[in-house]
C-alpha cells in the first residue's frame, strides 16, 4: 500500500502495538529502508541515542519499487516496511530473514488478531506496524457533489478533470479501476481484463499525473482538486487545508496493514531485531 506518508495515523489511535520497554543493549549501525516520510525523525534519533546505533534512512514509493530493487541485487539495508500483500511475495521470493516472536520480547503484547494472517501466519518474519485505508480526496471548494463513488477518479465531473492526482502505485490504481467497473480483483478473465485498460486509458486525460511522495502536498497547494491518497496522509492534509474531504467510495476501497521485517543477508541483523522491538514499545508505536 506510503502510500508515502501514514504516520497520522498513529494519532487516530490506529497504532496496533503495545509493549514494555526492553532492557537490550546494542551499538554499531542500522539501515532502514522505507516509504517516504513514515517513520518520525525524532523516533529514529531515540532509537540511535538510546541503543548508539547509527542509523541511515532511504525511501521508495510503492511496494513494486521495494521488490524490484531488492530483486535487483541491492544489499546492505537491514529493515523495510511492506505491506500485507508483499510481505508474503518477499517471504516466497526468499528476500526475508526470520525474525521470529521468540526473539523478541514485546512480541507478546502484539493483539493475537494481527499474530495468523494470510501473508505471514505465525509472524515468523514479520511485526506488524500500521493499517489504514486507501482512498482519494476532494477539496469541496472546487467541487461540492457526491464524492463517495470512484467516478471521480475515473469519469469525473468537469470541475476536476485534468486536476486529479493519482498514486504512483499500480496495485492501488488497478484495485480502484476492478472496483469502479464491479470486477473481481484477483482476476484472469481477458475480457473483463480489456475492458479495465480500455476505461484506464479514456481516464487517463483526467488525471494530472501520478504522485506519491507528493499525494498530501499537490492537494493542499491547489496544483490538485482531487487525488488518491492514503487515510492517515489525508487527515494531516485536511489539517492544513480543512475543504478537503476524504471519500469512503460506495463501490468500495483498499484496506491495508504495513509491516517491519528484516530483510535478507541484513548486516546488522541483531539491530535489525532490537529496532523492531523497539517499536513495539506503546510511546514509540504512537509517535
Amino acid at each position: 500500500m506510503i502510500r508515502v506518508s501514514r504516520t497520522a495515523l498513529a494519532a487516530t489511535g490506529l497504532s496496533l502495538l503495545f509493549a514494555l520497554g526492553g532492557e537490550a543493549q546494542a551499538a554499531g549501525r542500522l539501515a532502514i529502508y522505507n516509504w517516504f516520510d513514515y517513520l518520525p525523525q525524532e523516533l529514529i534519533d531515540k532509537f540511535a541515542k538510546e541503543y548508539e546505533v547509527e542509523v541511515t534512512l532511504d525511501t521508495y514509493d510503492s511496494n513494486e519499487t521495494l521488490l524490484a530493487r531488492l530483486k535487483a541485487g541491492v544489499t546492505g539495508y537491514d529493515i523495510a516496511v511492506p505491506g500485507d500483500y508483499m510481505v508474503k511475495i518477499l517471504i516466497d521470493e526468499g528476500l526475508l530473514e526470520k525474525s521470529e516472536p521468540n526473539k523478541l520480547p514485546n512480541f507478546v503484547n502484539v493483539d493475537p488478531a494481527w499474530v495468523d494472517v494470510y501473508w505471514d501466519p505465525g509472524r515468523h518474519y514479520s511485526i506488524p506496524y500500521q493499517w489504514g485505508t486507501t482512498s482519494f480526496m476532494v477539496d469541496t471548494n472546487v467541487y461540492d457533489g457526491d464524492i463517495d463513488t470512484l467516478a471521480i477518479l475515473f469519469d469525473p465531473p468537469a470541475e476536476l478533470s485534468g486536476r486529479i492526482n493519482m498514486l504512483k502505485d499500480v496495485n492501488d490504481v488497478l484495485n480502484a479501476g476492478l472496483r469502479y467497473l464491479g470486477f473481481p480483483r484477483c482476476n484472469d478473465n481477458p475480457e473483463q481484463l480489456k475492458a479495465l485498460n480500455e476505461m484506464l486509458l479514456g481516464a487517463k486525460k483526467h488525471w494530472l499525473g501520478f504522485n506519491s511522495d507528493g499525494a498530501k502536498e499537490v492537494l493542499v497547494s491547489g496544483d490538485a482538486a482531487a487525488g488518491m491518497i492514503w487515510n492517515g496522509y489525508g487527515l494531516r492534509a485536511r489539517l492544513e487545508k480543512p475543504s478537503l474531504k476524504y471519500a469512503y467510495p460506495r463501490e468500495g476501497f483498499t484496506g491495508w496493514m504495513d509491516n517491519i521485517v528484516v530483510l535478507k543477508d541484513a548486516p546488522n541483523y541483531d539491530n535489525a531485531l532490537l529496532f523492531m522491538d523497539f517499536m513495539m514499545e506503546p510511546e514509540n508505536a504512537a509517535a
